[in-house]
């Protein structure tokens, strides 16, 4: 028989130790004579102990989980299963039409910019999305254009005349030649083809100075799937602030910017000030689809001025979202990805 005293070692001696190593089954000498219902009673105890740890691990995941559907949602944090999988999980890999990268040189004012194309997988053509920087464009968002190639879009992002090594001299009015610039050079026969982009299905996706390019392009072409803007700056109320305000505010975005001072910058503000606002297009942009996200900063009610105006005039199709942070959504990413993307499936085919 086993004694009490050799059971109770035996069931000790399954349990883990502190330094995480698996048990080890102990070999016992069981002499032949044993009684079957002493056999019985160990691995009864054997058993009771492995339910117990089951148990135990059932109970541990059913509070990762419940603190995925509610106790990190209250701290800020969606639940994974609400966001959008483009955010979280890469798409499966396809060999024969793999995503890829594409360095372009867009011809404008004499020039070609550098841009990249990211070029999401599958035959065929693809939706597309252009990313506009702003002013000087620190904030170059390449996450949400990743985020928007694993959705199974293309993304464009390009850096305008005198900026971020594009050659040229730096205008705020060359920006918006250069957006018009790039559309032209997308929607070319020969360049629409070798990306595999859908000419019918472009939206433009501007980022403060390039919100107000977007909606500029927008009143002048009609052929946009759609615009999305992030916490747009309207340049025309930029140009109306005092100018020593304005000196204070420019020499911080010249570094990046080449042919270009603060005092050339603030004349181009004050003598455009008047025809850059966006209260001056409203009616040109009252069928295309937007998308308004705003944030906590200094430009939320211009924002929302819009919306009212757009909305006031019949677009139906105007969605507008705010996301308490800053103006480049340093804490909120996830956030800013997900309320894009969400949209851009949500446009018409």
């Amino acid at each position: 028989m086993i004694k009490g005293s050799q059971e109770r070692e035996a069931v000790a001696r399954l349990r883990f130790d502190t330094t995480g190593n698996k048990p080890k089954v102990p070999r016992l000498d069981i002499d032949r004579r044993v009684r079957r219902r002493d056999l019985s009673h160990f691995a009864s105890v054997n058993h009771t102990m492995i339910n117990s740890y089951r148990f135990n691990w059932t109970l541990t995941l059913f509070w990762l989980l419940t603190m995925a559907g509610t106790g990190w949602a209250s701290a800020g944090i969606p639940p994974l299963g609400s966001l959008p999988r483009a955010i979280y999980t890469d798409p499966p890999h396809d060999a024969r039409y793999p995503a890829r990268t594409a360095l372009l040189h867009i011809p404008t004012g004499k020039v070609k910019i550098n841009g990249i194309a990211y070029l999401a997988e599958g035959p065929g053509l693809h939706s597309t999305a252009v990313l506009l920087l702003g002013l000087p464009g620190d904030e170059k968002d390449l996450d949400l254009a990743q985020a928007v190639r694993r959705a199974g879009w293309n993304a464009i992002d390009f850096f305008y005349r005198g900026s971020w090594g594009s050659p040229g001299v730096y205008r705020i009015s060359h920006c918006l030649q250069d957006a018009r610039a790039v559309l032209v050079y997308l929607r070319a026969e020969a360049n629409a083809k070798a990306l595999g982009i859908d000419t019918a299905r472009i939206v433009l996706v501007g980022h403060s100075m390039g919100g107000w390019i977007a909606v500029e392009t927008a009143a002048h072409d009609h052929h946009l799937a759609g615009v999305a803007l992030i916490s747009a700056a309207d340049m025309g109320v930029v140009g109306a602030i005092a100018r020593a305000r304005l000196m204070k505010l420019l020499p911080d975005s010249m570094e990046p910017l080449a042919g270009v001072t603060p005092e050339l910058m603030a004349d181009e503000l004050e003598t455009h000030a008047r025809e850059w606002r966006f209260d001056r297009v409203y009616k040109q942009i009252d069928r295309v689809p937007l998308l308004v996200i705003t944030a906590d900063d200094a430009v939320r009610s211009e924002g929302n001025m819009l919306v009212t105006a757009v909305r006031a005039r019949g677009n139906r199709s105007v969605t507008a979202e705010h996301i308490a942070t800053d103006h480049v959504y340093s804490d909120r990413r996830i956030a800013l990805e997900s309320a894009v993307i969400e949209w851009l499936q949500s446009l018409p085919r």
